[in-house]
C-alpha cells in the first residue's frame, strides 16, 4: 500500500519525482526566485527614498521617473529567472546536466542559432513590407525613444535611443532565451517524458500541445490582450516548438524569439504581445483591420502573424532538411536520459553491458 502510494509520486526506474511533481517544483522554485527580485528592487526603492528624504540624495531619485527606471533595468532578469529556475530543477529533481534542456553549444547549435536569428527578422520584415504595400503604416518618426507607461498618469522622462534600444535588447535576449528554455526546454521535455503510456512520437507531440497552451496563456494577461490574441500565441507557441521538437536543441527557438521580438518592437515599431518596445527605429501609426494586423496587440494577433508562422515553419522544415538530411520528430525528448540515475544505476548498466558481450 504504502509502496504503491509513492510510486505516485516517485518514479523508482528513474530514481527522481514524476513529471508532474518535477513541473509543480520547477514553478515553485521560479516563484521563489520572482520573490526575492521583487523584494530586492522594494528594498532598492525604499533605500533612495530614505536617503532623498535625508537629503543624502537629490529628491528626483525617489520620484517616478527613477522607478520607471529601476524596473526597466531589472526587467531582463525577470524571464532570466525562468533559466535559472530551469538549471535549478535540473539538479533536483530531473537529476539531469542543463545541456540536455537542448544546449548542447556544439557547431551546428550556433548555425541553428543563427538560422533563427535571421528567420524571426525575415518575417517581421515581410510583416512590415505587407501591411506598408497596403497603405495600413504611417511613419511618423525615426530614432523614437520613450519610456513605456510604466505609471499610470505620470510623465517618466525620455532615455537617450542608445541606451532605451540596449536595453529592450537585453530584454528581449533575456525574454528569447528564459521563455525557451522554460517553455520548451523543461515544460515540452518533461511532459513528453510524463506521458510514457503512449509511443514517443505521440507524446512529443501531446506535450507540444499543452506546453503551447500553458504558453498562450501565460500571455493572457498582456496589456490589450483577449480571446484571439491567446490563442495566436498558443500558435506561437507550436511555431517555436518546431525546430525543438525536429532537432531537440533549442538554437533555432531562442533565435527566432529574440529576433521576432526585436525587429517586431524596435525596428518596426510594431506593439509586441501587446506592450510598448519604448526605443524603436521606426515609430508608426498603423490602421487596416484589426483582424488583419492585430491592433493594438501587434501583428501576432493578427491573421498576418499566423501568415508568417506557417511560412517560418516551412522554412524551418527546409532547413532541417537540408542541414540534417531528415525532417522528423526527435522522440528521444520522451525518453528520459538514464546516464545520471546514479552509482547504483550506472554499474547495473556495466554490467547488462558485459553480459552481452561475453554473450556475443
Amino acid at each position: 500500500m504504502i509502496k504503491t502510494l509513492l510510486s505516485v509520486f516517485w518514479n523508482g526506474e528513474q530514481r527522481r519525482l514524476r513529471a508532474l511533481w518535477r513541473l509543480i517544483l520547477q514553478g515553485i522554485y521560479y516563484g521563489a526566485l520572482l520573490i526575492a527580485l521583487f523584494v530586492s528592487l522594494a528594498i532598492v526603492i525604499v533605500i533612495l527614498t530614505l536617503a532623498a528624504r535625508g537629503g543624502a540624495l537629490p529628491a528626483s531619485l525617489s520620484g517616478p521617473g527613477t522607478l520607471g527606471v529601476l524596473i526597466l533595468l531589472v526587467a531582463p532578469f525577470e524571464p532570466l529567472l525562468r533559466a535559472v529556475s530551469v538549471w535549478i530543477a535540473g539538479l533536483f529533481p530531473d537529476r539531469r546536466r542543463f545541456s540536455d534542456f537542448g544546449v548542447h553549444l556544439n557547431p551546428d547549435w550556433w548555425i541553428d542559432l543563427g538560422f533563427g536569428l535571421v528567420l524571426g527578422a525575415v518575417l517581421m520584415g515581410l510583416i512590415f513590407a505587407v501591411e506598408a504595400g497596403a497603405g495600413w503604416i504611417t511613419v511618423t518618426g525615426t530614432f523614437h525613444s520613450q519610456l513605456p507607461d510604466l505609471l499610470p498618469g505620470t510623465s517618466p522622462p525620455r532615455l537617450p535611443f542608445g541606451v532605451g534600444l540596449s536595453l529592450s535588447l537585453l530584454l528581449f535576449i533575456a525574454v528569447g532565451i528564459g521563455e525557451e528554455f522554460f517553455s520548451r526546454g523543461y515544460h515540452l521535455k518533461n511532459l513528453a517524458e510524463g506521458l510514457g503510456f503512449t509511443k514517443p512520437k505521440g507524446a512529443v507531440l501531446v506535450a507540444t500541445l499543452i506546453s503551447s497552451v500553458i504558453f498562450g496563456l501565460m500571455h493572457a494577461g498582456n496589456p490589450n490582450a483577449n480571446v484571439v490574441s491567446t490563442f495566436n500565441l498558443f500558435l506561437a507557441g507550436l511555431f517555436l516548438a518546431l525546430g525543438y521538437i525536429l532537432t531537440g536543441e533549442l538554437a533555432i527557438p531562442i533565435g527566432l524569439h529574440i529576433t521576432w521580438n526585436f525587429f517586431q518592437g524596435n525596428v518596426f515599431g510594431f506593439p509586441v504581445s501587446g506592450t510598448d518596445a519604448g526605443a524603436t527605429f521606426i515609430a508608426i501609426e498603423q490602421g487596416g483591420p484589426q483582424l488583419v494586423t492585430g491592433g493594438p496587440f501587434g501583428p501576432e494577433a493578427g491573421l498576418i502573424g499566423i501568415a508568417a508562422m506557417i511560412l517560418g515553419s516551412i522554412l524551418i522544415i527546409l532547413w532541417v532538411r537540408v542541414r540534417y538530411g531528415r525532417v522528423g520528430i526527435w522522440e528521444k525528448l520522451a525518453t528520459p536520459d538514464l546516464r545520471h540515475r546514479g552509482k547504483e544505476a550506472t554499474n547495473e548498466e556495466q554490467q547488462i553491458t558485459s553480459a552481452e558481450n561475453l554473450a556475443a
